[in-house]
């Protein structure tokens, strides 16, 4: 049997074993209440730690990051994942009490709330939605395909290794819903992770660990004026853009709320911290730093060349299911997610209050799998799809976070003024950070995050009070923060 016939083979029977073991997981659970947004969306509030955890990790952890940071080929990019674990303990001790409080399927259902208006609650999930289709889920199916081209060699089109996994992460998410997703996620997490931890060490073993003539530059954690993260927006924008990211985003936030109650869901919440301190560190940058040294600067082709030129050949039909896993987690969750944004925030909200979830979730699948398709050779243009990925998120990331903080920090806040403070930050980011913008400005995006935020908050306080003439006032003691849930 020729190396690519064992490595199709192996990739089929592990994939087919992932796929038995969360049927058999998932066929009893949740039948009846199946049409329920709870049940679809919240796996019925049925998640343990376990699963929380798993399905936060590899939700996060997809090919996207694996290609992306290690495509930068550069210590420094691990602050992502460093900074990464405040943004899990704030969702933890801030944040879950306060969704539990207010029985939340959506993160944006929390703004409705608050803010006592189901139009804000419309329009930021909007944006969550849109961020979704146009950024997050062509991103990870162009990345995955791309790995899987430069590790096989295959002369395959790129693109029909992005249609495979679109329409086999698509099937995935319209039947299973989020309980599937979420147990697929933790087996699929227990793979991924053991082979990125494989592929650290057949690299390091590749040099003998010996990491001279390496440019001091590419192994420094303190990075210049012109790297992809200067230091010192570690202390500007990088804390609030994780805050967002775990915080507030309903791809991330959706698992850690299916757990039954607030202790089950930080238990799962810190163990996915944990995962990201002692695991997720090494396999985003060493592999990329070690390419480096083998053969130059090469991008995002590094993750998959080093793979392919490192792994056994018995093994490489393994860590291709793994990678495939990886991709389809992300994608699928990222589908699961957006689909009950549209359902619960709008869907239910303007056209009809029951409708088929099953039914209406089809077609918002469909139609986000189509775009992603249409998406993913602009995504092939792109230098670096990490730095790309994380200035892009700029535009919804700081202006949407503004939001929650006036709505979770004041009351007697207009909706409406929210809602003006976000089309504000869009539109500033926007011309500020992008080339062709004649605003366009030399700072780095990640310092004009925080500049967003602020004018944002302000600007919403302001509107609030000069044009509908409201005064704010501090929530204090009635905040949701300070109204956390005990179990």
């Amino acid at each position: 049997m020729s190396d690519s016939m064992i490595q199709v083979l192996v990739f089929a029977i592990v994939t087919s074993l992932i796929g038995l073991f969360t049927y058999l997981k998932c066929r009893d659970q949740g039948r009846s209440e199946q049409t329920q947004n709870k049940e679809y969306f919240l796996a019925g509030g049925g998640l343990t730690w376990i699963f929380v955890a798993g399905s936060i990790t590899l939700t996060n952890l997809s090919t996207d990051q694996l290609v992306g940071m290690n495509g930068n080929q550069m210590a420094l990019l691990v602050w992502w994942e460093l900074a990464a674990i405040i943004g899990l303990i704030l969702l933890a001790k801030v944040f879950i009490p306060v969704y539990y409080k207010y029985n939340c399927t959506t993160t944006t259902e929390l703004l409705e709330k608050r803010y006592n208006n189901k139009h804000i609650r419309a329009v930021i999930g909007s944006l969550f939605f849109t961020g979704n289709a146009l950024i997050y889920m062509p991103a990870v199916i162009y990345s995955g395909a791309l790995f899987m081209q430069t590790m096989f060699k295959v002369d395959i089109p790129l693109m029909y290794i992005a249609t495979a996994f679109a329409i086999v992460g698509a099937i995935y998410a319209f039947f299973g819903g989020l309980r599937a997703v979420a147990v697929s996620d933790t087996y699929n997490g227990l793979l991924v992770l053991g082979m990125a931890i494989l592929v650290v060490f057949l690299a390091l073993n590749a040099i003998d660990y010996d990491f001279s003539d390496i440019p001091q530059e590419r192994l420094t954690l303190i990075g210049g004026p012109d790297s992809p993260i200067p230091w010192p927006t570690l202390l500007t924008g990088m804390i609030f853009i994780q805050m967002f990211y775990w915080g507030t985003n309903q791809t991330i936030t959706q698992r850690a709320m299916a757990a039954p109650n607030v202790k089950e869901a930080q238990k799962g919440i810190f163990a996915a911290a944990g995962i990201r301190l002692l695991i997720v560190p090494a396999i985003v940058v060493l592999p990329g730093i070690i390419s480096y040294k083998l053969y130059g600067d090469i991008g995002d082709a590094a993750y998959g060349r080093i793979v392919g030129d490192v792994m056994p050949t018995w093994l490489t039909g393994v860590f291709a299911a793994a990678m495939a896993a990886a991709v389809l987690s992300t994608y699928n969750s990222l589908l699961n997610s957006s689909t009950a944004l549209y359902v619960c925030d709008i869907h239910e909200a303007y056209f009809n209050k029951e409708p088929s979830v099953v039914k209406l979730s089809g077609y918002v699948t469909l139609l986000l799998t189509s775009l992603t398709l249409v998406l993913v050779p602009i995504y092939q243009q792109a230098d670096s799809i990490i730095n790309l990925l994380q200035q892009l998120n700029g535009l919804l990331s700081m202006p949407i976070f503004s939001i929650f903080v006036v709505g979770l920090l004041f009351k007697n806040v207009d909706a409406r003024a929210g809602i003006a403070a976000v089309i504000l930050g869009v539109v500033m980011y926007g011309m500020l950070t992008f080339e062709s913008s004649p605003l366009h400005t030399t700072i780095h995006y990640i310092h004009l995050m925080p500049v967003t935020l602020f004018v944002c908050v302000a600007f919403a306080l302001t509107v609030n009070k000069v044009v509908f003439g409201l005064n704010a006032q501090w929530a204090g003691k009635s905040s949701a923060i300070d109204n956390t849930v005990k179990q």
